[in-house]
């Protein structure tokens, strides 16, 4: 686990409401003691928060080249070919 970002469980994210994601500090969530995703969450003005997701996006795209399933794959059990 990161020692800069504080961790929640997935139940605890899974209760709060979209306003109240909006005003955490970026968390590491988890389920079991095993990291499932670190939910970085932006703040302050324009410039910072599209610094921030034009990072994200790119390190989202880093991650789905070396893997992972489209929604309806895991959904459908749909396997690729």
């Amino acid at each position: 686990m990161s020692e800069f970002i504080p961790s929640i469980t997935l139940t605890e994210f899974k209760r709060l409401k979209a306003f109240e994601i909006k005003e955490l500090k970026s968390v590491e969530v988890t389920s079991d003691g095993e990291h499932l995703f670190t939910a970085i969450i932006p703040h302050g003005d324009t410039h910072s928060t599209d610094f921030v997701k034009v990072n994200a996006e790119e390190l989202g795209l880093t991650a789905n080249l070396s893997g992972g399933k489209d929604l309806e794959e895991v959904i459908n059990g749909l396997v690729r070919v």
